[in-house]
This record gives structure tokens, sequence and C-alpha cells, in this order.
């Protein structure tokens, strides 16, 4: 299940959709709550840019609302089912939402990058074996 290529060995273990080898978060400790979001810019391993495009990962909001709707329910009846009133009920949904948030966070843009990334154990730094364009001797206008 948790085989190296799959997508939800990425997602579970921060690596890098496209080699799964690099990490992709700065800090792998989610509770460092200042560079909870901070990515690094390439993978270290393959040099694959994470930032797809400028404001690629404001579609992780969707994801993150899923997830956290489904802690929300799992919570309510974990609690409700346990015999806690619904006052109660609602303030243990606020504290996992709370506590589940630097996680949530995280997990929503690692599977946002990982529906639209393949895998691919032989990419190694396209852009870079590019060589740069040559631009055509006659252009100067002056």
């Amino acid at each position: 299940m948790l085989k190296k290529g799959t997508k939800i060995y990425s997602i579970l273990n921060n690596k890098c959709p496209k080699c799964n080898e690099g990490n992709f978060f700065e800090d792998s400790n989610p509770f460092h709550l200042k560079k909870v979001l901070t990515t690094n810019e390439h993978c270290a391993h393959c040099g694959f840019k994470y930032v797809i495009e400028p404001s690629f990962f404001y579609g992780a909001m969707y994801v993150s609302y899923g997830l956290t709707v489904g802690i929300s329910i799992l919570t309510f009846i974990l609690l409700y089912y346990v015999g806690l009133n619904l006052v109660q009920v609602f303030i243990g949904i606020i504290i996992a939402l709370i506590l589940f948030t630097p996680f949530t966070l995280r997990l929503s843009r690692l599977i946002y990058i990982n529906m639209f990334v393949k895998y691919d154990p032989d990419y190694k730094k396209e852009d870079s074996l590019k060589p740069p364009l040559k631009s055509p001797q006659g252009d100067n206008q002056s």
C-alpha cells in the first residue's frame, strides 16, 4: 500500500510527487508553525518545480475544506456517541479542528499537487538539461 511510486506514499511521507525522493516541505514537523506551509522551491533530487503556476495552491483550499468537514463529522460522531451533550460536542469539534489545522494545511497541498503530477522515476531536471535558446543573428534592429 505504501510502495514508492504511489500517490499515497508521496502524500503521507512529504515527498516529491514526481520522483518520491525529495521532501516537499522545508520542515518535516507540521508543528513548527512559522514554517507550516513553506515548501521547497524545487525537488532536491529531481529538480521538479513545485509551484507549477502562480497561485497554484489556491485549489488546495477545496481539499482542505473537505478534510476539515471530514474531521468535524468524525469528531461529532465519536463525541456524541460517547454521551456528551451538543455544546460539549461542538467544543470538542473546535478543539479538534485547531489541533489538526497544521496537518490539514499540509495534507491538502500534498493531495492537491498529487492530483496533477504523475510519478516518473526517470524524471531528472529536464529544464536544466535543455540548451538555452539562441537568438538569430539578424535580430538587431538598431
